[in-house]
């Protein structure tokens, strides 16, 4: 089995090296797609031994650009502010055959007892909704990616609009290795308001709310 590892960035100087150093013994390829960034994001990428490739602005059109150039049997998802536990490439191999994809288990890079609180909300939707978001690191095998239609070009929500698609031709898992994803939102929004802002938006787009409607009071809110 081999693994594509595909990370979307927009100026991620002094993130991506770290996401990509997580992945780079164990994945055959590293794509990471930039959508023009101003800053030193994509000499680091490529000083840390990634392929840098770029692609129209927009995380879903980034990441759906790099699943379709991956050649990986798994193709996997990673945010240039995450990092996957060791581990996690051993874990993803040794999945059943009608495994379509999923995602790794969320954790916060930061040793705050509330974000322990938000991982244990985060397992709970896993478990009860069987809807991981991004920051998990989310993947599905090469052909599984191909049959739902892989990820929309969405302002917000592409990665819950992948994983619905994703849930229609197969199964779901959720290994045990952590993705460690960066607290910088939460330290710059605060807690509590950041939570309440993707509970709102989930719920509003769960609700009909397109994505393009909920993306024109806060770009940032994804």
């Amino acid at each position: 089995m081999t693994i594509s590892v595909v990370i979307p960035t927009l100026d991620e100087q002094g993130t991506v090296a770290a996401a990509i150093a997580s992945v780079r013994g164990d994945a055959a390829e590293i794509l990471v797609v930039d959508g023009g960034s101003e800053d030193e994001t994509r000499a680091e990428a490529a000083a840390a031994g990634a392929t840098v490739v770029e692609a129209p602005r927009g995380r879903g059109a980034q990441l759906d650009h790099g699943a379709r150039r991956a050649t990986g049997d798994w193709v996997l998802f990673l945010h240039a502010d995450t990092r996957l536990e060791a581990g996690w490439a051993e874990a993803l191999c040794a999945l059943d055959a009608e495994v379509a994809g999923g995602a790794f288990r969320f954790a916060v890079d930061s040793p705050r007892l509330a974000f322990r609180a938000i991982e244990i909300g985060v397992r709970l939707r896993c478990a009860l909704l069987r809807l991981p978001y991004g920051d998990q690191a989310l993947f599905a095998r090469r052909e599984a990616y191909a049959a739902c239609g892989g990820f929309p070009p969405l302002p917000l929500m592409e990665d819950v609009a992948f994983v619905r698609r994703l849930r229609r031709v197969g199964r779901l898992a959720f290994p045990h290795p952590r993705a460690f994803t960066s607290a910088r939102r939460w330290e710059r929004d605060g807690i509590l308001a950041t939570t309440f802002t993707h509970l709102r938006l989930l719920s509003l787009y769960a609700a009909g709310r397109s994505p393009e409607r909920l993306a024109r009071p806060s770009k940032e809110a994804s």
